[in-house]
């Protein structure tokens, strides 16, 4: 009854902080007709609807505290009951249930997330788990409605408190959860105090506030799950839609922090410190932008060198990266490569003649965690003080299920995504660098966001080819290099999305002879390097008689 009690409470609470998102906006107008009023009644007006937006808002502030309030109280007795719960023992258990498959772990003994049974027995019974795994299972046939399940916040709260399993670097960085779009304080450094005699009067100190605005963009795409765990226990459906769904955001996440362009993603630090000028949308309240792409990423020639030699210019240039306003924790991201070609580096002798390495997961000297992200490149090391690096999560992350299902593969689509934003809010506070005399990588490849990505357009004509029966296709607007072309002759044009790959396609070159009869349709597809359709024309066969 609590649980249920503690549900509708939660859907309230989101409620009102949706109501707490148009204040801004609601306020903003009436600045503006407070500018614009110009009559004694125009006025009048106005200040009405400024005393009834105070109104709401005092009384929406007291209704959201009182909800927390509640929601507290109710997870509190929650939490004692469920501790004073007493512990199954093993006769209680039920009596090796689990299914065997080939040699994969039985489902009963798997660790849910980190928690004890009776804790994940609990949180599986929580009726908005129960009726959003129930509302999964239902899927079971093709044609499935586009819809939308709201994943319960418990489950996210769930993802958050483990996404470092997913994501290696959001443990580093500050993580915000937000509302909507919002501006986050930043504090600069800290003032130093004025000594002064035991009765003399206090100084007053400066202190810099700063703001960065973040908003909410999407990560994520389709999660892929076999049919056979929408039958299985929930245990299992909801451990694996979990999982997948922490991967896809994991991965996102990790090349955004990295890389990220700031357009429909957050801003990566490689990003910002290869900049050779403000950004059009630098925050007008945030740090003044400084110019980093020679301070802060360096190139080095020292892949030659071991020990002292290699390691003092390593970190000398490392060193670069200021702790100011951070916590002081760094942390430096490589590829598994650079990282063992560092232990390499590393290698000595003991006083007992033992070979060691003096490089595990710390850096050397100046320390600061490793850790290994494959997307980084070769003898490249990308890192500094995390703490700086703003990384807001916005409210509202959802699984919807797919159109269709993979009757081959036996599985069912659902889209899980989340939505973050987030910036290096100090780029002084970290460092780039390559160490065998070649210039980093400053950029990522992407996924193309094919789904919301318009086709490009083709000029396709067709003439009397050289032999009978034969057409001469020319293309025009296609791209000069990267891309292949392939069409299909049919009694129609075919139809074509972004992204559709080139299965079932001819290859061919423009201009080209191809054997087609007259009146027929062909379709010619331009396709990038992954093979997926970026642009598309059509017209009418003209064959040789």
């Amino acid at each position: 009854m609590r649980k249920k009690e503690l549900t509708e409470k939660q859907k309230q609470l989101v409620e009102l902080r949706k109501v707490s998102e148009t204040f801004p906006t609601r306020e903003i107008n009436l600045e503006k007709a407070i500018e614009e009023a110009e009559t004694e009644e125009e006025k009048k007006v106005v200040e009405e609807e400024v005393e009834k937006y105070e109104a709401d808002k005092a009384e929406n502030e007291a209704a959201i505290a009182e909800t927390e309030t509640e929601i507290a109280g109710i997870e509190a007795e929650i939490a004692e009951i469920e501790r004073s719960a007493p512990v199954g023992t093993p006769a209680e258990q039920p009596k090796n249930t689990e299914e065997k498959r080939g040699n994969i772990m039985p489902m009963n003994t798997r660790r849910f997330f980190g928690m004890t049974p009776e804790t994940r027995d609990a949180f599986l019974a929580r009726e908005d788990v129960r009726d959003f795994i129930e509302a999964i299972r239902e899927i079971k046939t093709r044609g499935i409605t586009n819809g939308s399940l709201s994943v319960p916040e418990v489950m996210l709260e769930l993802l958050r408190d483990n996404m470092e399993q997913y994501s290696k670097l959001t443990k580093y960085v500050t993580l915000k959860p937000i509302g909507g779009t919002a501006r986050e304080n930043i504090m600069g450094a800290a003032p130093e105090g004025v000594w002064m005699e035991a009765e003399g009067e206090l100084n007053e100190l400066d202190m810099s506030l700063n703001q960065v605005e973040v908003d909410g963009y999407m990560v994520g795409g389709i999660i892929w799950i076999h049919n056979n765990l929408l039958k299985d226990s929930d245990l299992a459906l909801g451990s694996e839609i979990m999982d997948q769904l922490g991967k896809a955001i994991g991965k996102g996440i990790d090349r955004a922090l990295l890389y990220g362009t700031g357009t429909k993603m957050p801003v990566g630090i490689v990003t910002r410190l290869a900049q050779t000028a403000a950004p059009s949308n630098w925050p007008t309240f945030a740090p003044a932008w400084t110019d980093l792409h020679t301070t802060n990423v360096k190139k080095l020639n020292i892949n030659g060198t071991t020990g002292a030699a290699f390691y003092a210019s390593l970190i000398e240039a490392l060193g670069v990266a200021a702790p100011n306003y951070s916590d002081g924790k760094a942390f430096w991201v490589m590829n598994r490569k650079t990282h063992i070609n560092l232990m390499t580096k590393a290698l000595a002798f003991d006083a007992a003649a033992a070979l060691i390495a003096g490089v595990n997961n710390q850096m050397p000297i100046i320390g600061g965690s490793i850790e290994e992200i494959e997307l980084v490149g070769d003898n490249e090391i990308i890192g500094g003080f995390g703490s700086v690096y703003i990384l807001a999560e916005r409210e509202g992350s959802a699984l919807e299920k797919s159109e269709h299902a993979r009757f081959a593969q036996n599985q069912t689509g659902f889209k899980g995504y989340a939505r973050y934003d987030g910036m290096p809010v100090f780029g002084e506070a970290f460092v780039m660098v390559s160490f065998d005399n070649t210039d980093a990588a400053t950029t990522s490849t992407f996924e193309t966001d094919y789904a919301n990505t318009e086709l490009g357009a083709l000029a396709v004509t067709s003439v009397a080819g050289t032999a009978s029966g034969d057409t001469l296709v020319t293309v025009a607007g296609a791209e000069a290099s990267g891309t292949t072309l392939g069409y299909k002759v049919l009694g129609k044009a075919a139809a074509v999305k972004s992204g559709d790959p080139s299965t079932g396609y001819t290859a061919f070159t423009t201009p080209d002879d191809i054997t087609a009869a007259t009146g027929k349709i062909i379709t010619v597809v331009e396709f990038d390097a992954a093979g997926r359709a970026i642009k598309v024309g059509t017209c009418s066969v003209v064959a040789k008689a």
